[in-house]
């Protein structure tokens, strides 16, 4: 008779992380990340295994606050818990794709993200499996290892307020060999800082060995968007993130048609709801799909499918901050996804001033990055690190 797998303990910690660099936007700005990890420790017989997930809260992205995180977890996850006894690894993935994206009204998709991944992971141990092998489950045929993981090039970021440190910091970034970058639009000053990334970028821009694309956070009116599209267009800006709030995404098919620039969804698409509108108005070039935003991998995964189906490029987008528990993550995706036009993350200690493992996942010269070794999510996590950095959320 095979003995279920069940969870003995949930351990839910909200974390303060310091960063290196101050990141600024036209809808926050930090210097300190907020994460919030779970650690789901399974019962006897496999008592020795437990497993980590992670998610970022950004109320202005799905309404959700590191306290609210806590909250849904402890209210609404914690009691669905007392059914979570699977036998192998197909009934433990029908459990977790069965976690709710929404409490009512309200999306939890954050909450859920954390959840999710902390039973994948583990769930991946006890049963050996990598994270790859919930492709087969979900039926997403053109998914699965190795995905774009061999072709992936992680991102580089524009930031510094001064010109020599946002020269130097580029430089630097050209000189490890990264070639797509991002910067911040919409904010006090951002076109002098786009002038002067553009001054660092212009012979690998023109020359089609380096992208730059915008973000403005959903800060710019339809009429300030076209206003500013010349702008980006003249300092070698090809994809403009996130112009026009979510209330007005029933304008991007209008944008798309007179801007000369690719646009990507991101606070706009939180729920397959929302991708399945935007993809079916045209909205679009690309979906930025980020695992805390969209409710963990699994979810992720769908909408990466709906993407590529469509024709629609995808972006595995990410909330600064993250820890190498989400980096392990992103990672399963690109093994998991096809395609990938642009991916974010993993600068592990390049913006970190601590982490959640003695040797944070970080991404290697030129962007690349390896698969993880090992079942679940392939990490180990030191909880002595997890707790230097808990603090209390109210």
């Amino acid at each position: 008779m095979v003995t279920p797998l069940r969870i003995r303990q949930l351990n839910v910690l909200a974390l303060a992380v310091p960063m290196r660099l101050k990141f600024e936007h036209a809808a926050a700005s930090r210097s300190v990340a907020d994460p919030v990890v779970v650690q789901a420790i399974a019962a006897t017989p496999f008592a020795h295994f437990a497993g980590w997930g992670e998610t970022l809260a950004r109320p202005y992205v799905s309404g959700e606050t590191p306290a609210t995180v806590l909250r849904d977890i402890r209210e609404l996850f914690v009691p669905r818990l007392a059914d979570f006894q699977p036998g192998n690894w197909a009934e433990a993935l029908e459990f977790i794709d069965a976690l709710p994206m929404m409490d009512g009204e309200r999306i939890v998709t954050a909450a859920r993200a954390a959840i999710e991944l902390a039973l994948l992971d583990l769930c991946g141990r006890v049963f050996q499996r990598r994270l790859t092998d919930v492709v087969g489950w979900m039926g997403l045929g053109g998914f699965g290892a190795p995905g774009c993981i061999r072709a992936a090039r992680y991102s580089g970021v524009v930031v510094g307020r001064s010109k020599t440190k946002l020269q130097w910091l580029l430089r630097a970034q050209r000189w490890y060999g990264l070639r797509d970058f991002k910067i911040k639009v919409a904010t006090p000053g951002w076109e002098q800082r786009l002038e002067w990334a553009y001054r660092v970028l212009r012979p690998a821009l023109e020359s089609g060995r380096a992208t730059l694309r915008a973000d403005a956070n959903g800060a710019w009116t339809f009429d300030e968007a076209v206003e500013h599209i010349p702008t980006l267009r003249l300092y070698g800006v090809s994809a403009l993130e996130q112009p026009l709030s979510d209330q007005h995404d029933h304008l991007l098919p209008r944008l798309r048609q007179v801007a000369p620039i690719d646009l990507i969804a991101d606070e706009s698409m939180v729920t397959m709801e929302d991708a399945r509108r935007l993809v079916g108005d045209g909205a679009v070039q690309v979906l930025n799909i980020r695992l805390a935003k969209n409710g963990g991998l699994m979810p992720a995964l769908r909408l990466a499918k709906l993407a590529l189906q469509s024709g629609i490029d995808v972006q595995l987008g990410c909330l600064v901050g993250e820890t190498s528990i989400l980096s392990a993550a992103g990672i399963a995706f690109l093994e998991c996804c096809p395609s990938a036009r642009f991916v974010e993350g993993a600068f592990g200690r390049l913006l970190l001033r601590a982490d959640v493992t003695r040797r944070p996942i970080r991404f290697g010269r030129g962007g690349r990055i390896k698969p993880r070794a090992g079942h679940g999510l392939g990490l180990s996590v030191d909880e002595t690190l997890v707790a230097e950095l808990k603090i209390d959320v109210q």
